[in-house]
């Protein structure tokens, strides 16, 4: 807008004051929806950080993948005694990334319930249902949840969609899954009166365990990440109140110096190491990806398996290695 004020001088010219005013913007337009911001780098990563995600992954699922061989070997340690203690071990390794400064492991008090709901949670469900119902078939319903991040994905992570090559990779990998643990030799024991009661353990283990590893992921989408390092405090309380569970429904056993060694390995392990490494890909990468990828574990378990007793490699296995290996090519090149 412009108003004259009069003559300047003797020159005659009248003098323009220009009052600046926001441009005028259609009524129609206050009510129209902005776009929707793009999405963030953490909820689509870059190659160089997907591919660095997946091998921290892998790293998780190798260590996993030991479980069950030297969990074999520790067969007569009482589980929540096995898990107490492996998971206290596990959790030193978070000195080293804090300096030795315990200090820098605290986290605000809904996080640590969200590490304690995955660590202590899934262990106990799952050693519950194993218990309960036939561990072959057990563990099987336990392996849901790599299906469950794939699937829960769009869900609780914003800005991610389910593609179909996705949910292929998805059904691919748990078909794989499911035959080399089926394949391991049957039940093994016949169903008792609580068996369905075991089987709901192992499905909520899943659900859990799932869930957990994408709750952790939203948190670092939505600027709430806490760091890896945080994950020594969650074992640290979730090995005590496995300790407690311990001494509450387990016998006492006394353990010998080998059996000892073990545990330090599990600890630094599979009930360690892995769950580190886990939440670093986690924070980098596509949790698609990083799900499809999960399906390995019980088939890298099983070759070891075989490895450590001297059975003879079966069609199951080998069936189960081509639809695994499928499944996370489609699932790593899916987008």
């Amino acid at each position: 807008m412009a108003r004259r004020l009069g003559l300047a001088g003797g020159g005659g010219k009248p003098v323009i004051l220009r009052k600046h005013c926001p441009p005028i913007v259609p009524i129609a337009d206050l009510h129209r929806p902005r776009a929707a911001p793009p999405l963030t780098s953490s909820a689509r990563p870059s190659s160089s950080s997907a591919a660095a995600a997946n091998g921290l992954a892998l790293g998780a699922v190798g260590l996993w993948a030991s479980l069950a061989a030297l969990g074999t070997s520790l067969a007569h340690v009482p589980p929540f005694l096995l898990t107490g203690l492996a998971l206290l071990l596990g959790s030193v390794l978070a000195l080293p990334m804090v300096r030795f400064d315990v200090r820098r492991l605290a986290v605000p008090w809904p996080t640590l319930a969200l590490g304690v709901y995955g660590l202590f949670g899934y262990h106990f469900l799952l050693f519950t249902a194993l218990q309960l119902a036939p561990p072959v078939e057990a563990n099987l319903v336990n392996y849901l949840w790599p299906l469950g991040i794939v699937f829960l994905a769009p869900l609780l992570l914003p800005g991610v969609r389910l593609t179909r090559l996705h949910m292929v990779a998805a059904v691919l990998g748990f078909a794989g899954a499911a035959i080399a643990i089926v394949g391991r030799g049957g039940a093994g024991a016949s169903a008792g009166p609580w068996a369905a009661a075991g089987y709901g353990c192992a499905a909520a283990a899943a659900v859990v365990w799932s869930t957990y590893s994408l709750l952790t992921k939203r948190l670092s989408m939505t600027g709430r990440a806490f760091p890896t390092a945080a994950i020594g405090l969650f074992g640290v309380v979730s090995g005590v109140l496995a300790l407690v569970c311990h001494a509450l429904l387990e016998p006492s056993v006394a353990l010998s110096a080998r059996d000892l060694a073990l545990i330090a390995l599990l600890g630094l392990g599979p009930l360690g190491g892995a769950f580190f490494l886990w939440d670093a890909a986690l924070k980098r990468g596509d949790a698609r990806q990083i799900g499809v990828l999960s399906y390995l574990t019980p088939l890298l378990s099983t070759f070891l398996l075989l490895m450590t007793t001297g059975q003879a490699l079966t069609w199951n296995v080998a069936l189960a290695t081509g639809l695994i290996l499928v499944a996370a090519v489609l699932g790593t090149r899916a987008r």
